[in-house]
């Protein structure tokens, strides 16, 4: 793990370009993604064959966080992009530039550890970045909507508790803690990958979704077992919930807090991602 940051603290960006190319979980068709250097901070989309400029993604951009959290962006749109995102923000990636060919990000395993696979071989570089800190929480914030809450206070660092409730007995009630850092991230978060329920498959393909999920990049729980077996944590559930909650957090950027949320949702990271965009000190760089 020397090829990663110790922590949070620094700005990097990639050494090289890096691409993968996969299939979409929604849609089912086989998209591509390269990942290469950036000077600007943030993450910066643009398309394959597109002149047009790359658009820096920011959280009000976000249009629908019901199964994955997807973006507008200018006139296209683009799903599926937690993932990345978190393997990009956990591994302390705070500058990169991602071109895509098609509107979804490819599933690859299910997880964010192809993607952190990609990091490494891209190679990471430190970013000079003058007068600009860090997301950092002067408040105490407590978000729910319906029976989903989030409570976030003021911390030294980037601190998670994930709490699920599910009714399916293969999952139950599982709750994880973790002071993150990218090398807790990548041995501890990454390799989590979503997951589903054989009861709602046939629903969810009814209404033109998951036509790209299967056994080999989705764990599907049938209510006492698991349909695909061995899990790579015991409650690798509650971990990939928040691998998608540092995903969607990454579009305003990891903050200096402890968060604690209950039964987490796409829609209630995107609301606490604006609300940080808002609250946060965030004095910009004399490099804007």
């Amino acid at each position: 793990m020397e090829w990663l940051p110790e922590n949070y603290e620094g700005f990097w960006t990639l050494v090289g370009s890096v691409s993968r190319e996969g299939v979409g979980l929604h849609s089912g068709k086989t998209v591509s993604v390269e990942l290469s250097p950036s000077t600007k901070e943030g993450f910066h989309v643009s398309w394959i064959n597109n002149e047009d400029l790359p658009i820096t993604l920011n959280p009000s951009q976000v249009i629908n966080s019901s199964l994955c959290t997807s973006l507008k962006l200018g006139k296209k749109s683009l799903s599926t992009v937690e993932h990345l995102l978190a393997a990009l923000s956990g591994c302390g990636i705070t500058h990169a530039n991602i071109k895509v060919s098609g509107e979804e990000i490819p599933l690859l395993d299910g997880s964010a550890i192809c993607w952190v696979e990609a990091i490494k071989e891209a190679g990471i570089n430190s970013v000079s970045q003058l007068n600009r800190k860090k997301n950092i929480l002067t408040k105490p914030l407590i978000i729910n909507q319906g029976n989903s809450v989030i409570a976030v206070t003021p911390s030294d660092n980037f601190k998670l508790v994930g709490i699920i409730d599910f009714p399916y007995p293969a999952i139950g009630e599982q709750t994880f803690s973790i002071d993150l850092s990218p090398r807790k991230f990548v041995e501890e978060i990454a390799p989590a990958r979503t997951f589903g329920f054989k009861d709602q498959i046939q629903a969810l393909r009814s209404q033109g979704l998951i036509k790209g999920g299967n056994l080999e990049n989705s764990l599907v729980c049938d209510g006492n077992t698991w349909i695909n077996p061995p899990l790579r944590f015991k409650d690798e559930p509650v971990r990939h919930k928040l691998l998608d909650l540092i995903g969607d957090l990454a579009l305003v950027g990891l903050p200096k807090a402890q968060v604690l949320v209950y039964r987490g949702s796409h829609a209630l990271h995107a609301e606490l991602a604006s609300v940080l965009q808002q609250v946060c000190s965030l004095p910009k760089s004399s490099l804007d």
